[in-house]
């Protein structure tokens, strides 16, 4: 299938592992100019370096909680590439969790600033280019747990909740200026941050990494019918789809990557 966006240029947040560098590798095996953005410079150069042997790319560290960071980021992708036409929001943290009656309200700012509200910022800054090109492309990333609470995960569900409103806002507004905001809502995805999640409920539980997954598939994932965790790139894979030319029917959708582990129809 040929996605049709061959010399575009894509801005992809949260890019240093994970969802949101399996997602930078096919775009750029599509012809899209890269840019990748996270914090941590070092695994965002070597990313780089990585997806240079595929496409065209260039890293820009940046901290969205920062508005300077995301303006020199502006300035930078402006510099090299002259504009931009998607934005892919992958940054984000697991939060704190614990029960509701111990979270501060520190717990609660820290989940909302880095899980929505960089979402917010990165979407302010670079949907003007998208307007003046008339062309664009905006991905956030939800999670199943938008939908489906999880009481010790509060302020993560409520976070990815304001995203999924979010997406359907700006697609209510931008989809005249032929920019389409949809999103991706995966569930337990093999990444960094369920390797972390893992790792923590291992040790709690005094067992092996590999059956701190069985046991948090059987005990806290029972609809996740696929039993096993998901790949990033089956996630890049619906994520590429809708950044190309042949989702152009598409706009204010939330797409689910989740192995079933939601249980609604809704």
């Amino acid at each position: 299938m040929d996605f049709g966006i061959k010399n575009k240029v894509a801005l992809i947040t949260g890019a240093d592992s994970g969802i949101g560098k399996a997602t930078a590798k096919l775009l750029a095996a599509e012809g899209v100019k890269i840019a990748l953005s996270d914090k941590t410079t070092d695994q965002l150069q070597a990313n780089a370096e990585e997806i240079s042997e595929i496409g065209e790319v260039i890293p820009v560290t940046a901290d969205l909680t920062k508005p300077e960071d995301i303006e020199a980021a502006k300035k930078e992708i402006l510099t090299r590439f002259g504009t931009l036409h998607i934005l892919v929001n992958c940054a984000g943290i697991t939060g704190a969790t614990k029960d509701f009656l111990e979270l501060s309200d520190e717990d609660w700012y820290q989940t909302l600033e880095i899980d929505f509200m960089a979402a917010v910022r990165v979407c302010r800054a670079f949907i003007p280019m998208m307007q003046k090109e008339q062309w664009g492309r905006v991905v956030l990333i939800g999670s199943e747990d938008a939908v489906q609470p999880y009481p010790d995960e509060m302020p993560y569900c409520a976070a990815k909740a304001a995203i999924l409103n979010l997406a359907k806002n700006l697609s209510k507004v931008y989809a005249k200026d032929g920019i389409l905001v949809n999103s991706v809502s995966p569930a337990y995805i093999e990444t960094p941050m369920t390797d972390a999640m893992m790792e923590k409920r291992a040790k709690e539980k005094d067992i092996s990494f590999d059956q701190a997954i069985d046991t948090f598939l059987e005990n806290k994932r029972p609809h996740l019918v696929l039993n096993r965790r998901g790949k990033a790139n089956e996630v890049a894979a619906v994520i590429a789809f809708l950044c190309s030319q042949q989702s152009s029917f598409v706009v204010g959708s939330d797409y689910r990557v989740d192995g079933g582990s939601v249980a609604t129809v809704a």
